[in-house]
């Protein structure tokens, strides 16, 4: 069985979606197995584009737009390409009363780029999570992958700063 609408002409020739295919029809093309689908998906792709959200909805049998809501609403996916650094600010209680919003405020002054946006060059990708559970080190920002803590929107700029050509 094939999936509907999986042919090469919608997908460009890319072999990608084949194996996607191959992960739903694992999933035996269950709308419940959204979640799993959209972890293949993204370990794939590397991110979730609207063609491949429109392929999975295909697949599934779902609305595009009840995926899109899965897709926006966690966290753990993303809708574009992440960048060549990643910074992620912790905007749970702890950190957003001790200044998380005004780390976000102030990357995406100096870099142009909102939480789960990337910056026209590539380089750095800002995001947010609702809590790293670090809550005395607020607030919080993982700069590819390491956490630092106690950060000021200074303190946070200086250190992503080389991460962008001038």
């Amino acid at each position: 069985m094939s999936v509907p609408g999986g042919d090469a002409a919608r997908t460009g020739g890319d072999t990608r979606f084949k194996r996607l295919d191959a992960a739903m029809r694992r999933q035996q093309y269950r709308a419940d197995a959204l979640l799993e689908v959209l972890h293949a998906a993204q370990e794939l792709f590397g991110f979730l584009p609207e063609q491949v959200l429109a392929h999975v909805a295909r697949g599934l049998a779902l609305p595009l737009s009840r995926v899109y809501g899965v897709a926006s609403f966690y966290n753990l996916f993303r809708l574009a390409p992440r960048g060549r650094h990643d910074c992620t600010v912790c905007l749970g209680t702890a950190c957003w009363v001790a200044g998380g919003r005004d780390l976000l405020a102030g990357l995406e002054e100096a870099h142009g780029a909102g939480p789960h946006q990337t910056t026209p060059d590539g380089q750095l990708s800002v995001g947010v999570v609702r809590c790293i559970g670090t809550c005395g080190l607020a607030p919080v920002a993982i700069l590819d992958g390491e956490i630092a803590g106690g950060q000021t929107r200074d303190s946070l700029l200086r250190r992503v700063k080389g991460w962008r050509a001038p």
